[in-house]
């Protein structure tokens, strides 16, 4: 088995789904259906097979070069004669709204944490790094959440830096879907992990907006010692969130502290409209513009089919 070469001076190897998997070599299975059921997020598609052709393997890989890491930072230490510092691996994972981030995130997480020399496995998402609402309207920016310049880059930044840096206890904003904004005074505590993964749609992206929130053009990026894009064809994209719009009308919109309370009794034509609305004048744009670009900025891209397996990956060549 070995994968297709590339003829283009690729920097990427790809595999099909087939050839990935069986990189898996002996690595067990430690999830169970149970399990998977509560880490697929809504609308998400994500059976046992997925994971174990191409999750299973690719938990395998990182393993490896944690691995590789670790040793490479305890041959630091005793060159420099001090005693073995531990320094967290951090993987960036990105891509589209609705393109399946958070349950590929939670899925590596669970199974990273299962290998014996990192059992602390944590998981940060950037929503927490939002400008809270009010800062948004008073910037005008509450048609543009998710653009760039809607994000406190700089507290990002900051935040992964101390994470990179060994801080022994790091509080991370959270964000609530429900109501659609920062939580002021909710905060998840990151104490001493062996893996963070950071996901968000902004964190590969090295944009002028973001370079203006840090004066010496630094990039949460920077910090990322391994980096992955889940990518999928616009079309299936734009379609996965109508369907993820739909499934929330029926649950969360009808909660009575939901911000798009609003949307809760649309019927099927409005709601396709409005849904498809969203994603032309916001995450459509925001795609193709902020997103997008970044994709080979990774070391591993997930291509995903219409119905929402991974059907090939790529790998950046060392």
């Amino acid at each position: 088995m070995s994968p297709a070469l590339p003829t283009d001076r690729s920097p990427f190897l790809r595999f099909t789904a087939d050839q990935w998997a069986q990189l898996r070599a002996s690595t067990p299975m430690t999830l169970t259906e149970d399990d998977l059921e509560q880490l697929r997020g809504i609308n998400e598609e994500v059976s046992m097979q997925d994971v174990a052709r191409i999750y299973l393997p690719t938990s395998r890989l990182l393993n490896l070069y944690v691995g590789a890491i670790q040793d490479l930072y305890r041959a630091t230490d005793t060159f420099l004669g001090k005693l073995p510092a531990k320094v967290p691996y951090v993987i960036g994972l990105a891509g589209s709204v609705a393109v399946g981030k958070s349950t590929t995130s939670r899925i590596l997480k669970a199974l990273l944490a299962r290998w014996p020399n990192h059992p602390r496995v944590d998981l940060i998402t950037t929503d927490g790094f939002l400008y809270p609402n009010a800062v948004l309207a008073e910037r005008g920016l509450m048609e543009r959440k998710g653009f760039p310049e809607s994000y406190d880059v700089k507290g990002l930044i900051d935040c992964v830096a101390q994470i990179k840096s060994g801080e022994p206890r790091i509080e991370v904003p959270l964000y609530s879907h429900l109501v659609y904004d920062v939580l002021p005074d909710d905060y998840k505590v990151i104490e001493e992990p062996d893996i963070v993964i950071v996901e968000g749609i902004n964190v590969l992206q090295t944009s002028a907006s973001s370079s203006t929130s840090n004066n010496n053009s630094m990039f949460v990026s920077d910090f990322f010692d391994f980096k992955i894009y889940v990518d999928a064809e616009e079309g299936d994209v734009r379609e996965w969130y109508v369907q993820r719009f739909f499934a929330l009308r029926e649950k969360a919109f009808s909660d009575p502290r939901s911000f798009f309370t609003r949307y809760a009794e649309l019927d099927d034509d409005h709601a396709r409209q409005t849904a498809e609305g969203i994603w032309d004048a916001i995450n459509g744009p925001n795609l193709s513009s902020n997103i997008l670009p970044t994709r080979d900025r990774a070391d591993l891209i997930l291509e995903k089919a219409a119905d929402h397996s991974v059907s090939a990956v790529r790998l950046r060549r060392l």
